[in-house]
């Protein structure tokens, strides 16, 4: 049997391991300079690991097609309407969001383990179903289609805001069955990306003008918040950053 190598008297080895860390950082520590960047700064956001992001294809959409389109928009319009504060979801983008989302890898989730089994699970273990998110809109739209024509004899776009949030609430609490997907699972897929293309970045696609950013005050991927960091409950008046920069990163100095 190996004995145990002797530390100091009274110390035990974590306590020797975590002096050593502390020296570590406090060496670091008082090595460290700050340093204060005037003007342009002499890099360019991603230039080595560039994020994956989609242009206009032509002012079109790149997945989803222009029935499909209205549908989505007719939901995020009522899941973020228009108020004093911001402009509705539609109008910030967020369709524009989901359509790039769903032409990059996590339309088809190619980033996750996708082997079986695919089975029912406890709330805990998340997502189980085998469905791809371009595959759950697809499908979902559709069947949400072919649920309003047989039901009203017309389709979601063209329902009153009142009958369209009754609609959204069924299939929330599962009361709306769809013919082909999980009525709740569909629901939660596109409010999730509505609520993430409303706050994200605008270089995907939402969050047009930056308008969540400013409605809740959010000054962006600013890199200094020196000046700042002591002025508490206050109103900064900062213009968003967005991570791509702003125009003043983009010229040169």
């Amino acid at each position: 049997m190996r004995k145990r190598k002797k530390t100091l008297p009274g110390v035990t080895r974590r306590q020797l391991l975590s002096y050593s860390a502390a020296t570590l950082a406090i060496g670091a520590g008082a090595g460290a300079k700050a340093a204060t960047l005037t003007g342009a700064p002499g890099w360019q956001p991603f230039a080595h690991n560039p994020v994956e992001t989609f242009a206009d294809a032509d002012g079109g959409w790149l997945f989803f097609n222009p029935k499909e389109v209205a549908t989505l928009e007719a939901m995020v319009e009522r899941f973020i309407p228009a108020d004093e504060l911001s402009v509705s979801g539609k109008d910030a983008g967020c369709v524009v969001f989901i359509d790039r989302q769903m032409k990059s890898f996590y339309g088809t989730f190619a980033r996750l383990y996708r082997e079986g089994p695919f089975q029912e699970g406890t709330p805990e273990q998340g997502d189980q179903s085998p469905l791809v998110p371009q595959q759950r809109y697809r499908i979902g739209l559709a069947d949400l289609e072919d649920y309003c024509r047989t039901t009203f004899q017309k389709t979601f776009p063209e329902l009153p805001a009142e009958q369209r949030d009754q609609i959204l609430t069924g299939l929330e609490k599962g009361d709306i069955k769809l013919a082909n997907i999980d009525g709740k699972l569909f629901f939660k897929q596109v409010l999730d990306n509505t609520m993430e293309g409303f706050f994200a970045d605008p270089m995907y696609g939402g969050n047009r003008d930056m308008v969540s950013w400013k409605m809740i005050g959010f000054p962006g991927a600013r890199y200094d918040y020196r000046d700042l960091i002591e002025q508490h409950n206050q109103d900064l008046h900062l213009t968003p950053v967005s991570i791509g920069g702003s125009e003043q990163w983009k010229t040169k100095g």
